[in-house]
């Protein structure tokens, strides 16, 4: 383990950087903030492109989610996107002791919010879930404008997201899923909102080896906690494959290269390479892989 994880994912971040990667993703734990994680990582490495993928909306208030978000965006000078997730309620309930149950209605007001001060300037809301009106300055010299995505899958989600934000990022959601149900729906949603058309920003679980067998258990060990979370259950089922495995690309570089642009083929507008196990070797093909796709 690194003496100091900023340290080392900066490191990290230059060399992947250096080997042709041109954006990285950073995850919300319990442990390190990954809008500041983002935002240290693209002030150290410039020209590097960072996001988060994803920062739960609960239990964070927007007014502080744009704060930081603004901040990240000044200090990587235009290279940061925020991407937001709608969160899983039993981590949640377990972890902060409460629940958000009417996720929906708190992703409209969040996002609500969040364009307000990344459009306008500044904010006064009063909504049934949360409220923002904040009377000192709600923007960043620098900080704007902040591109925003939203791990969306369900209808009422993409709905909403393609109101408001600047796309989706969906996590486990096959290229079946994209080209029969995401696109359409996000980008009918945008369409009716007057807004440009959104990303489809397609977050898959990867891991290069000539050892499939082994791979898959590493896939089935690391993705199984999913097919407990109803929303997750619902885009496996959609999807046509038996376990949640059949959703990661795993196997020969270029095996996996093949199943990455099929993401592409299907609509979505860029893929996330998110990685299933994070040795070094495992590491150098990931970077390889990446650089294939995205001289495609």
């Amino acid at each position: 383990q690194a003496a100091n994880l900023v340290d080392d994912v900066i490191d990290r971040a230059r060399e992947a950087h250096a080997s042709g990667v041109g954006q990285i993703w950073v995850a919300q734990q319990f442990d390190h903030d990954a809008i500041t994680l983002a935002g240290l990582i693209g002030s150290a490495v410039p020209g590097l492109a960072v996001g988060t993928s994803v920062v739960p909306i609960n239990p964070r208030h927007p007014l502080t989610v744009a704060s930081q978000a603004q901040t990240a965006q000044a200090a990587s000078h235009g290279n940061f996107s925020l991407g937001l997730g709608l969160g899983a309620h039993e981590p949640e309930r377990l972890a902060f002791g409460t629940s958000w149950p009417n996720t929906i209605g708190r992703l409209r007001e969040h996002l609500t919010v969040l364009r307000a001060i990344f459009d306008d300037g500044a904010v006064s809301f009063h909504g049934n879930e949360l409220s923002a009106n904040p009377a000192w300055p709600v923007t960043v010299a620098g900080g704007s404008p902040v591109p925003v995505y939203v791990a969306a899958m369900g209808p009422k989600a993409l709905q909403i997201t393609g109101e408001l934000a600047d796309g989706t990022l969906p996590f486990l959601a096959g290229p079946r899923t994209i080209a029969e149900f995401i696109g359409p729906t996000i980008a009918k949603a945008a369409d009716d909102a007057g807004r440009p058309s959104p990303k489809i920003i397609a977050a898959v679980p990867v891991l290069v080896s000539d050892d499939v067998d082994t791979a898959r258990e590493v896939a089935a060990a690391k993705l199984g906690f999913y097919e407990t979370i109803p929303s997750y259950q619902k885009v496996i089922a959609r999807e046509g494959v038996d376990h949640v495995t059949g959703l990661a690309a795993v196997g020969s570089a270029e095996a996996v290269v093949d199943q990455l642009k099929s993401y592409l083929d299907a609509g979505a507008t860029d893929v996330v390479l998110s990685p299933l196990r994070a040795e070094d070797a495992d590491v150098i093909a990931l970077f390889e892989v990446a650089r294939q796709i995205d001289s495609t």
